[in-house]
């Protein structure tokens, strides 16, 4: 039996408000990207800040989430890693990489950090519904 783990976990801070929008189906879908910081020291022996951005998907997050999800917020973000292909205008085929959320802390005070949610699913069900994905302007 061959097994498998798609799972991430990041802690950054949000580089844009988050955006809502709803699909065809009724399903809010709310976007945002987060910045996470890596320090190394380079050949020079000084050291060096490495900023790698992270774009976020989530699906049916409560008002809460999209009302504290603002620029410059700190937030714990666990998901996994999605990637998509699309054809170009030219022709040529692009790739995009996404994080697909299933939770999400709010970690700089503006609200209760206890809370921790996102799109909740039971066992086996899917986050995101089937056929909406093609809806999305992203």
């Amino acid at each position: 039996m061959a097994f498998s783990l798609n799972k991430v976990m990041l802690i950054g801070n949000l580089g844009r408000d988050s955006e809502t929008r709803v699909t065809s189906s009724n399903v809010s879908v709310t976007s945002f990207s987060i910045a996470t910081e890596n320090s190394y020291k380079g050949k020079d022996g000084n050291w060096v800040n490495e900023t790698t951005w992270h774009n976020i998907v989530s699906w049916n997050l409560s008002d809460y989430f999209k009302e504290v999800l603002k620029k410059g917020s700190k937030v714990y973000v666990e998901g996994r890693i999605q990637t998509d292909s699309y054809t170009d205008k030219d022709g040529i085929k692009k790739y995009s990489t996404k994080i697909v959320s299933d939770k999400i802390i709010p970690l700089d005070g503006r609200g209760d950090s206890s809370s921790s949610s996102t799109s909740q699913k039971s066992e086996g069900e899917s986050i995101a519904p089937e056929g909406d994905a093609e809806d999305l302007p992203f």
